[in-house]
């Protein structure tokens, strides 16, 4: 389950982050991303909590930051090689970076994220 360490994922994580093109990391509002690494639960690679860009309001102030989660032993066990973890890292970053832009589930798999 421990393909890669704690320390080599997050960086995974950082580099998928900064490949963002510059315009969308500085349209993304409000938003915090984390790494689980405690997680056993092998059946979510990664989790957007928080109110998409899409409904936010006038109202919408003072609030806490909408979260990003990625599951490392949950990537792990997705994966065979160190490669893959890079990707599915890359992609799972993507898919909910997307939901913080309001991009549904089922229109994020038709752009094949």
């Amino acid at each position: 389950m421990d393909l890669v360490e704690p320390e080599r994922f997050e960086l995974m994580v950082s580099r998928a982050l900064d490949d963002m093109p510059p315009k969308l990391g500085k349209a993304m509002r409000n938003v915090a991303v984390t790494v689980d690494h405690d997680s056993t639960d092998l059946r979510l690679l990664g989790l957007y909590e928080g109110f998409p860009l899409t409904e936010r309001t006038s109202h919408y102030s003072t609030v806490m930051p909408d979260r990003i989660t990625i599951f490392r032993h949950a990537i792990c066990a997705s994966c065979r090689s160190e490669e893959e973890v890079v990707e599915q890292v890359r992609r799972t970053v993507i898919h909910e970076i997307g939901h913080h832009f309001g991009i549904s589930d089922g229109r994020l798999h038709e752009l094949g994220w």
